[in-house]
């Protein structure tokens, strides 16, 4: 089987890396400015219930400006009737579904689709989804490989300009700070191009392991 990357190619593809994080209002630490011999002291929430999830495509292809398709999603505890109170549940199959299909709206051709080994990636549903499509070719990387995924970038990314070192108010401010660190990048193709140089993948890979 031929590498993604060469698939991607040869059919004038566009070539899709897939992922999801969680994001909570208690933000990593990073390194700041100080004034000499008065070691800085950033308040931050403690443990929190709330949790935002985002899911999001690298998109790549010779000749076109990068691209990144994304979505958030904030949880709720609906068990507990609290419809504030946020849960830790991930993207439901059918929500990778409407996805896909918004980022096949945005390109005019064919997609060649990486992703990792999440269970919703596995359903039976989604399978069928993706075989019935004529413009949709999906391939697994290898066991926990984020290393390989520049969509892992995004989120490093997204942390050490939206949410480090931030006391965050409320979650309606954490869902700020998200989506405008997510434009950002969106618009800075050279980012997302860097996403992928780091991942040390080209578009003529070695072969991944087709789904």
């Amino acid at each position: 089987m031929a590498a993604p990357g060469t698939v991607a190619a040869a059919l004038g593809a566009w070539l899709v890396f897939e992922g999801e994080a969680g994001f909570s209002m208690t933000p990593p630490t990073s390194c700041t400015w100080g004034r000499r011999g008065s070691t800085p002291v950033i308040l931050v929430r403690g443990r929190s219930q709330c949790r935002f999830s985002i899911a999001a495509l690298c998109c790549y292809q010779a000749g076109e400006r990068s691209r990144l398709v994304y979505r958030p999603k904030r949880h709720t505890d609906h068990k507990n009737g609290d419809h504030k109170r946020c849960g830790r549940k991930g993207f439901a199959w059918t929500e990778y579904r409407d996805l896909r299909i918004a980022a096949h709206q945005q390109f005019d051709g064919p997609i060649v689709l990486i992703r990792d080994h999440l269970n919703v990636h596995q359903d039976r549903r989604m399978r069928a989804f993706i075989d019935a499509q004529d413009r949709l070719t999906a391939y697994h990387l290898p066991p926990y490989a984020p290393d390989l995924n520049p969509v892992e970038s995004i989120w490093s990314v997204l942390r050490r300009t939206s949410q480090a070192n931030t006391v965050f108010t409320d979650p309606d401010h954490l869902h700020r700070r998200l989506r405008h660190g997510l434009r950002h990048i969106k618009h800075r193709s050279d980012i997302i191009n860097r996403c992928l140089t780091a991942t040390g993948l080209t578009l003529t890979t070695p072969p991944l392991q087709p789904q």
